[in-house]
């Protein structure tokens, strides 16, 4: 399916109604605030660490983003490959059980909204001072792991280090670069590592799934527009190195006894037979053998038929969750659409669970015990991240409602093309493709996959609800 043209809002508006709405934050608590300033100014912090500022690191983001999480640099060796991989260090910078590890905790991961972000941390540290912004020596976690000619991890070493970002890079920057030959020498290796990881994954059973993502911009006029944001290969093998880390914390932690892993159950029969119903519905070939990894790896994105079939396979991955475990080995260790046991260790500065992972995986690493405060907060945090998520994704839809909403105010009885989603007994859900909106749909005729023309017969701002019938 080819990138919908963008459409620009009618208005200038903004989001306080849903910061409201959902009770998000405002303004860091003063003590909290202190404690951010107080640690900020601390260039180098008390705990011990490795020099590893002669690293030519570079960190891949997207444009204008100032909370750096991650610097990478990619080796290719005369026999596989060597990733050194910094994180920010969080553990450095929020005193356990003070007035800004209080807040975190209560805030559990940055809200990012249109009109601005709601930050789990104060943008003092988040961007600035633990954030790997270019030509900074930072503190941070140290991730140096070698691969062999498959990709597949050999040995795992993780440490406290001063580092220094070479360049920042957004990800359409780097893809161009790679096209013409000019990329950084630090990623130069990152396609032939994000191929092989990427081919692991498929065989690990990882899900990924083909469809749209929505992205709200401004549009110039104090207003907004939605596009469907193009994803790179950049992106996909920027996102190996990450789960790659995550991976190997995961082994660590396991190994240990003691941690918290991103859990997903296996998806069940039930599931997988439905699927395989709507793939032969849709005229799809999927032999007996064949797992379900390797044939949604297979679809073509701009398909209708890859829509529908990614829509429906969300069915396979239900049921994510934050598993906490000390002494006693978890019943669920693994996360299905990753194929693999996984944990969150890589953006500390956007997610409370990474700060105590990663201090799991250093005490691990460096021979001596947790932390007692990790170890009393990991039995909490499953159900607060979990919460947190979950206000996430509200808030994301939220704003996308609004914004479909705003766009389309004017255009009740209008026509446009759209593509089917998914069919119930009501009607269904739809692909609009311009602008990009996905939105339920009224009425007989509606066939999974199939291209068919809608009416729109309610888009209610205060209500942030958009519907169609079909003509």
């Amino acid at each position: 399916m080819e990138r919908a043209p963008e459409r620009d809002t009618r208005a200038a508006a903004d989001f306080a109604a849903i910061r409201v709405e959902f009770g998000l934050p405002g303004e860091f608590p003063t003590a909290a605030l202190a404690e951010a300033e107080q640690t900020s100014s601390e260039t180098v912090h008390r705990l011990p660490r490795r020099d590893a500022t002669e690293l030519p690191l570079v960190t891949i983001d997207p444009p204008g983003a100032k909370d750096l999480d991650q610097a990478v640099c990619v080796r290719r060796l005369p026999s596989g490959f060597r990733v050194f991989y910094a994180i920010a260090d969080l553990g450095a910078v929020v005193p356990p059980g003070g007035a800004l590890d209080a807040e975190v905790r209560r805030r559990g991961q940055t809200l990012y909204l249109p009109d601005g972000s709601v930050p789990l941390h104060p943008p003092v540290l988040s961007e600035d001072a633990a954030s790997l912004l270019p030509d900074q020596a930072r503190n941070a976690v140290l991730w140096t792991i070698d691969l062999d000619d498959d990709g597949e991890p050999t040995s795992v070493h993780v440490e406290r280090a001063i580092v220094r970002s070479t360049a920042q890079f957004d990800y359409a920057t780097v893809q161009a670069a790679i096209a013409d030959g000019t990329v950084h020498p630090s990623v130069a290796a990152l396609p032939e590592l994000g191929r092989l990881r990427r081919g692991l994954a498929v065989r690990r059973g990882a899900i990924e799934l083909a469809l749209p993502e929505q992205e709200i911009q401004p549009d110039g006029a104090g207003g907004w527009r939605l596009v469907v944001r193009p994803r790179t290969e950049v992106d996909s093998w920027n996102a190996e190195i990450s789960l790659l880390t995550g991976m190997c914390a995961a082994r660590i932690m396991l190994d240990a006894g003691i941690g918290i892993l991103r859990t997903l159950p296996d998806a069940n029969e039930g599931a997988v037979h439905e699927l395989r119903r709507t793939a032969a519905a849709l005229g799809l070939d999927w032999p007996e053998e064949m797992p379900a990894a390797e044939l949604l790896a297979g679809l073509d994105p701009a398909e209708p038929t890859s829509l529908a079939l990614s829509t429906d396979a969300t069915r396979l991955l239900r049921g994510a969750g934050y598993t906490a475990f000390d002494g006693t080995p978890p019943e669920v260790t693994t996360h299905a659409g990753i194929g693999a046991a996984y944990a969150h260790v890589t953006a500390p500065l956007r997610r409370l669970v990474d700060r105590f992972a990663t201090e799991v995986c250093l005490a691990v690493a460096g021979g001596v015990p947790v932390p007692e405060w990790v170890r009393t907060a990991l039995p909490e945090l499953p159900s607060a991240m979990e919460a947190s998520d979950r206000q996430a994704a509200q808030v994301d839809r939220a704003c996308i409602d609004q914004v479909e909403s705003w766009l389309l105010a004017d255009e009740v009885g209008q026509s446009f093309a759209a593509v089917v989603l998914r069919t119930n007994a009501e009607g269904g859900e739809i692909f609009v493709t311009e602008p990009p909106v996905l939105a339920k749909c009224r009425g007989a005729g509606l066939v999974e996959a199939g291209r068919v023309r809608v009416r729109l017969v309610e888009a209610d701002p205060l209500r942030r609800k958009v519907s169609f019938e079909t003509e």
